[in-house]
């Protein structure tokens, strides 16, 4: 949201009638964090929108509450459903497309971890393995070549991990997060 004082007023106004004041709250924080995360604010606003209101919102509407352009609320859904996080529905006497998100924070955790490490995870591990497969390689000094060595190694330890949680049924995966540091003393023996 930007522009006046009196036109920021007025679109904390819509979004506070549209949703309580606990979810304006954290539509706003959602948008915040977002852009600390790289991802635009509206974009980041819509879906917090989508996941507080649990129910398909159509983008005439999503653009009114939280003040927006039109087109500005298009292209953030597109880049949603980019990620997968927003999918169309069609509702019941109404021709306009409609947008909702998973309502189940464990799915949108796996949908959000498994785009971040195919977008930004798998492209580092593939520039790593093509370093270390050149044979130009051999011409850097032990110590570089240690550092890099060792750097794909954690990589490729930490994306089999991450695959293995996300394949991991989401009671199981809730054990295992609840196992904390607990898995510590598991390791150490004690």
């Amino acid at each position: 949201m930007s522009g006046t004082a009196a036109e920021v007023k007025a679109a904390d106004a819509l979004l506070t009638e549209a949703v309580s004041p606990i979810g304006r709250r954290f539509v706003l924080h959602w948008g915040e964090m977002g852009s600390r995360w790289g991802v635009n604010r509206t974009v980041s606003q819509i879906h917090a929108l989508l996941f507080f209101l649990g129910r398909p919102l159509h983008a005439e509407e999503i653009a009114e509450i939280l003040q927006v352009a039109r087109s500005n609320v298009s292209n953030s859904l597109r880049e949603l459903q980019n990620w997968d996080l927003a999918r169309v529905v069609h509702l019941p006497g109404d021709r306009r497309d409609h947008f909702e998100t998973a309502h189940d924070p464990w799915e949108l955790m796996r949908v959000i971890v498994r785009e971040r490490k195919e977008r930004e995870f798998d492209p580092t591990v593939a520039v790593l393995r093509e370093c270390v497969a050149d044979p130009s390689f051999a011409r850097q000094d032990a110590a570089t070549q240690k550092r890099l060595r060792e750097t794909l190694a954690l990589m490729e330890a930490l994306a089999a991990w991450a695959e293995e949680m996300l394949g991991l049924e989401t009671r199981t995966l809730r054990k295992v997060i609840r196992l904390g540091a607990r898995i510590k003393n598991l390791v150490r023996g004690t």
